[in-house]
This record gives structure tokens, sequence and C-alpha cells, in this order.
């Protein structure tokens, strides 16, 4: 685009509202206004100069303060929602539970509203892809809205002049003019007087500017650097590898893969657990174990960990043992960046079931078969050629639906079976239905399963988390706090003095806050220099709209 050229030769870039090098309002709108706005040097703004492509449009959406203030609402708004009810996380089914069984947790606890509240995403809100987009947008705009501002004003505040134009200093907050005996006199003390103040002075042919605190004017924009590296690290959290918490429930005597940790695997050893015993319960909670029974005193599972070696095919069992640990409560497992904690234990979880085969009449035994409860072979072969096949296994039997038995979940809480008896004189079989404390026949059977006895173990809790993000979400929040302090607690000060025609002084002041003291430091350097009074129109507009208030 063209530039527009000042009346004093210079050239300035197109949208720019005061001339960069005399401070010359160019704008019709700047002209007619009392005060100039210096929130950007009256610099040219990309924002507010291209809007013909569709690169200028999307840059001008994300450079909309209003458009930013309303990404930031609908991040509050929806982080609100997805605490109405709990996150998928905290949902209490089991490990391996699939997205039919959260569906129809939310539904059955919260009904219509769970559902609704399911199908929008809302249960794994922090997952899911559109409150990463919020987040990505978010970024975006802060990122878009910085640059567009902090260039302008950058280069601006860079090569400012110390001689403005007198239309530049008229159009100040605080401005004053008059005329004195001895000006150069008076330029020379009120330049010894700025010093004094830690004013950084320029003189040049017979203009002063005075300035300090310019490092404030960057606060806001070091605050936007700390937001977009803590909103980075909040998006690196979804990228594998950065950030993991996971859960993993694992039985005594069981290896499992590690989740979130590929290739590493845990050996559950040994669930111990110790309670209080009267005699040291009664010293702190005696009360405490006389109502519930018993206080553990201390929990943990001996395990060993074991690596996949590098470079070994997937689905090959060697692994590389790595070592033994005792994982206790506040003392996790640590490796490669992992900590594994013991957070919860489950007792006496059925791990199988023995059974034996017996004719009716006789009570003649065709020998004990057990059955793995986690992973049940489908055949028993048992003595003098009978056999048992398993038909049908429900871990967590509860009741008949529509004519067919079912199971709340896979773990083994509540086992029932429907077993086929073969015998050598009943080649065709019989079928029984065996529960807990129950057994169903279709028909009167020659033959039973009787239960025998059953294994239990414990199964332990553990939580795995990784957090590399940890590291930039604190340098981000001590960047962001390096920009609060430095925005809030200095502010950048101007004073303009320079001389007129015939003794003439001119004196304007800005400051981006805290005009008492910008004011208080000017008092002192015009009593020094003895420099002419000066005004705030600001004040002097307030007091004038006061006045005509009183009148009415």
């Amino acid at each position: 685009m063209s530039k527009i050229k000042c009346q004093c030769g210079h050239d300035n870039p197109f949208g720019t509202v005061l001339c960069e090098r005399c401070g010359r309002p160019l704008t019709e709108e700047a002209k007619e206004s009392k005060l100039v706005d210096m929130r950007y040097e009256g610099s040219a703004r990309r924002s507010q100069t291209y809007k013909r492509s569709i690169i200028d449009k999307i840059w001008n959406f994300f450079s909309s303060v209003k458009i930013g203030i309303s990404i930031i609402v609908a991040v509050l708004v929806t982080s609100a929602i997805g605490t109405i009810f709990p996150q998928k996380l905290y949902v209490p089914v089991s490990n391996m539970a699939n997205e039919a069984e959260y569906a129809a947790y939310y539904e059955r606890l919260y009904g219509i509203v769970g559902k609704i509240y399911y199908n929008l995403g809302f249960h794994d809100m922090y997952n899911s892809w559109w409150f990463i987009t919020l987040i990505g947008m978010l970024g975006t705009s802060i990122i878009i809205a910085s640059v567009d501002r902090v260039i302008p004003l950058y280069k601006s505040l860079k090569k400012q002049r110390t001689k403005r134009h007198s239309s530049f200093m008229k159009k100040q907050r605080i401005y004053g003019e008059g005329t004195i005996e001895n000006p150069d006199d008076a330029l020379f003390k009120a330049e010894k007087k700025l010093k004094e103040l830690r004013y950084n002075v320029k003189v040049e042919d017979g203009a002063i500017l005075a300035e300090k605190g310019r490092f404030s004017r960057w606060g806001p924009y070091v605050n936007h650097t700390g937001l977009i590296i803590v909103l980075l690290g909040v998006l690196l959290r979804g990228v594998p590898g950065f950030y993991v918490d996971e859960t993993m429930w694992i039985r005594e005597g069981e290896m499992r893969s590690i989740p979130g940790a590929e290739g590493y695997y845990l050996e559950s050893k040994d669930f111990i657990l110790e309670n209080y015993t009267k005699e040291e319960a009664d010293e702190v909670f005696g009360e405490a174990l006389d109502r519930v029974g018993q206080i553990p005193k201390n929990y943990q599972t001996d395990v060993a960990l074991y690596q996949k070696p590098k470079g070994e095919l997937t689905g090959t069992q060697d692994l590389e043992f790595v070592k033994d640990y005792s994982i206790i409560v506040n003392k996790p497992l640590k490796f490669d960046g992992y900590n594994v904690f013991q957070m919860d234990y489950r007792l006496d979880e059925l791990k199988s079931m023995t059974f034996k085969l017996t004719e009716k009449a006789t009570d003649r035994s065709f020998g004990e078969f057990t059955v793995d409860l986690i992973n049940p072979a489908r055949t028993y072969e048992l003595e003098d050629g009978a056999t048992v096949t398993l038909s049908d296994y429900y871990p967590d039997y509860d009741g008949i639906e529509n004519g067919e038995p079912i199971s709340k979940s896979p773990i083994p809480n509540n086992p029932a079976f429907i077993f086929k008896m073969v015998t050598p004189d009943k080649p065709e079989g019989e079928m029984s239905f065996v529960a807990i404390r129950q057994t169903l026949e279709t028909e009167v059977n020659e033959y039973k399963v009787n239960f025998v006895g059953a294994e239990t173990r414990d199964i332990s809790g553990l939580t795995i988390r990784k957090d590399k993000t940890l590291y930039i979400l604190l340098l981000g929040g001590i960047i962001f706090m390096i920009g609060v302090a430095q925005g809030s607690y200095w502010n950048h000060r101007r004073i303009w003095i320079q001389k007129g025609l015939d003794n003439e002084l001119l004196l304007a002041g800005h400051t981006n806050k805290n005009w008492f003291s910008l004011k208080k430091e000017l008092d002192q350097v015009k009593d020094f220099a003895q420099l002419p009074a000066y005004e705030d129109r600001q004040d002097k507009e307030s007091n004038s709209e006061d006045k005509e208030g009183v009148q009415a």
C-alpha cells in the first residue's frame, strides 16, 4: 500500500496515525481529537491496515481482543461444564471397560443429561478434539494479537525523535507552555534534575526527551509469552511420551505391560497389608479402630520390573530383568522418568475354583478339576473317560435377562458357569448351571458338579505417572509472573521539553499509568529549572463536566 507523506517530508507506512519523525497527527480522527492515543505510539498495525486477502481476514480475526476474550470465556465455560459430572478417569468401572460401559454408566446415574454429557465428549473433555482446538485457538490468538501490537510499538519507541512538532506536544494529556528569560539555562537545569531522578535523557537541537521505565511496556507481552509456553505445555500432554497418568490393576503372580510405558512390564510377586493392632491404635485412633474394625498401617506391592530389549521384534517374550522393588505409599517405583505409585488395593479376589464331578446316586467321584477364573480352559479331562466342558462363563453373574444369564463386569466377583458333563453312560452329555450357592438343571441329571474349594489373591491398584511438561509449565508460570510484576510495579514515563519561538518553552509528559507520580516528578523539575506551569487535560475536562452538572 502507498505510504503517507508527512509535512516534515517523512514517508510513513500506510495506517500510521502519528508521524514517526515529528509526531504530527496524520488522520482526520487524530487531528480532531483533543488527546492523541499513545498506546501504540500511533504506529501502523497490520490488523488495521490490511483487510483484503484471506490471510488478512484470519490475522484480523485472531488479533481482535474481543475474539480472544470470547475464546477464554469458551474455555472457562467448557471447563466448568466438565466438572458437573466425574471425568472418565474417575468413573468407578473396570480398568478393562470399553466405551459402551462408560456410556451406560453416565446414562444409568444421570439419565438423559448424562447421555448427552457423554455424547458431547464432556466425560473426557481435556482429551477431546474440540477442547484441544479451543486451546490451540487461544494460543493462536495470543500470538497474533501480541505480534500485531508489539512489533510496531517496539519500532516506534526505538526510533522516536527527541524533538517533536508542537501539535504532538499540545495533544498530550500533560501540557504546558510559557515564555521565560533564559530557555537554555532552564533546559540545562532540567536535564540535570531529570538525571537525578534517574531518567535517560537525550538532548538535541534545543529539545529534551527524558524517559524511564520503558521495559514496563513489554510486561503484557511477557505475560503473553508465559501463557503461550503454558498452553504449549498443555498441548504437549496429548503427545505420546510427554505425559502419562494411567491406572493399573495387577494381581499377585501376574505380569502385565505397564500402560503408558511402552516396552516395560511389571510382575506382582506379593501384596502385603499390615493393620494397626489394638495396642498401637489406642494411642492414636483407638475409637476409629473400634468403629471400622481395622485400619491399614502399611500396604505395599513387591514387584519385579522387566524391559523388552531394544530392537526386539513385537510379540516376542524375551524380557530383561531390571530390578526388584517394594512399592509403598509415597515411595514409588522410579524408572526412565516414570513413577509407579501404590494407590489402592482389593483383597481376596477369586483366582480359581475347584470342582468335583460325581454321580448323584452312588456319590462316585470322577476326579477334581480347577477352573482358572481369569483364563479358563475349555475342556477338563477326568477319570474313567469322563470330561467336563465349560460351555459358558459369567465372571460377575448378575441374574437372568431376556432368558439369558448376564455378567455386569469381567471381574470374577460372582462367577457362574454352564458345564456340559460327559460320562461313559451319558455320551450325549448333561447340562448344569452352577453359581455360588445356586445350581440349576434344565432336566433331572444323573451327575452333578460339586464345589470343592477356591483360591484367592490380592490385587494392587497402581498409578503410573510421567510428566515431561512440568518444567515447561513451570517456566511459563515464572515468565508470566515476571510479566505481571513488570507491568504492575513499573511504568513508562516520558517528559518532553523544547524551545519554541521567542524564548518560549513547551512542556509535555506521558505515562502508561500512575499519572500522580509523573506529575510529582515533573513538579520537582519545574520548580528546580523554573519551567512554565502545566495542566492535566483530563483533570481539567473532569472538573468542567462536574461544574456543568452542578449548574444544570
